[in-house]
């Protein structure tokens, strides 16, 4: 039952019943016919992952409650951040400052697509610095894979390029970034927008 995450949510059938706005035996026949992933407590009393919940109502095609989308924004860990950069000097400089800026930060650090896509999986970060120009798995496919596999629960990303092109600027936001922010890097321009997203997010 041990997840990644520092905050987890937890819900009983009941409790997913009532977000769902069905009856409680409801939830418990999806649960029981393997549509809805939980586990059992030792009383006999199922138990519900908050992602879990979110990939059930994905795959059903089911909208967000809206109680839901207040939990994933709460647990979300803004705490943990992603630079993924092939330029090693600007993400070590990336790292660094954050990690100065913003006390309690941890930082993680992917130099290609492929290790990005790894790390994203293993520490699930709020937070991901993203190049769009990188070896492997370039920005706009690992932007477009991250916005698909996490749904409303996907970390804040900030995309990052030396391309000056609108067109490639608002593709990127088209793929899943929430902001795009010109090389080469004025840092406090950087934790400035980054500041405002998780405000934005965890406002809501």
């Amino acid at each position: 039952m041990a997840r990644n995450d520092k905050k987890v949510r937890i819900f009983s059938a009941l409790e997913v019943a009532n977000i769902c706005g069905v009856v409680n035996q409801t939830a418990i026949n999806w649960i029981k016919n393997g549509y809805l992933k939980a586990f059992t407590t030792p009383g006999g009393q199922y138990r519900v992952y908050s992602e879990d919940l979110v990939q059930f109502l994905h795959s059903r095609g089911m909208r967000m409650p809206e109680e839901l989308q207040r939990v994933l924004d709460e647990q979300m860990d803004v705490d943990t951040a992603l630079i993924v950069d092939d330029d090693h000097d600007l993400n070590n400089l990336i790292t660094q400052y954050l990690a100065k800026k913003r006390s309690g930060l941890e930082v993680f650090q992917a130099f290609d697509g492929f290790e990005a896509g790894k790390l994203l999986a293993e520490k699930k970060p709020g937070l991901v610095v993203l190049d769009i120009d990188l070896p492997g798995v370039n920005g706009h496919k690992l932007a477009r894979s991250i916005k698909e596999s996490s749904g409303p629960a996907k970390p804040i990303i900030v995309a990052i390029s030396g391309l000056d092109d609108p067109e490639e600027q608002q593709a990127i936001l088209d793929d899943g970034a929430d902001a795009f922010v010109a090389k080469p890097l004025e840092l406090d321009q950087l934790l400035a927008v980054i500041e405002r997203l998780i405000e934005e997010r965890t406002s809501i």
